[in-house]
């Protein structure tokens, strides 16, 4: 990985949303995996994503 923000294409197609099991999509520019169907939005630390709930951000 390139940035601590960074995420591969392979973790972001494992990787589902803990709330609803949807797949995410990651945000390059926040450093953020968003589930769209939770609405939240999951923070990616030292290039770990932090895939709790109480850890996420909600989106608008």
């Amino acid at each position: 990985m390139s940035s601590e923000r960074e995420i591969s294409g392979r973790m972001l197609e494992a990787l589902v949303c803990p709330v609803t099991h949807a797949p995410l999509t990651y945000d390059r520019a926040a450093g953020e995996l968003i589930s769209k169907a939770a609405k939240l939005a999951y923070p990616i630390r030292d290039g770990v994503p932090i895939m709790l709930e109480s850890e996420a951000r909600q989106l608008d």
